[in-house]
């Protein structure tokens, strides 16, 4: 588990950008900031703050085809519990 870091997305957040903070508090690092900036501002504030960002474009832990950002955290932080993955867009029903 990672400690004490900064975490950025679009601001105006929607399902994708609520699960994910929950899940980085909860399973990567529990005294997590987050920043919510413009769409436009993220990777310019993330490089200014030191801040990881998330569900934005072209980033790390971002979408990529059909995986959401949730699913590159999971991947990203080797997030592997039975009950986390009920929660992917790649579970399987």
């Amino acid at each position: 588990m990672v400690n004490d870091l900064k975490w950025i997305t679009r601001e105006k957040a929607m399902v994708d950008r609520i699960a994910c903070p929950w899940l980085i508090k909860n399973f990567v690092d529990k005294e997590a900031e987050f920043l919510f900036v413009p769409q436009d501002k993220v990777l310019e504030v993330a490089q200014k703050e030191g801040a990881i960002p998330f569900d934005a474009l072209g980033v790390e832990l971002g979408h990529h085809g059909e995986e959401v950002s949730f699913d590159a955290i999971l991947k990203r932080y080797n997030l592997t519990d039975p009950a986390l993955s009920l929660l992917t867009t790649k579970r399987k029903l």
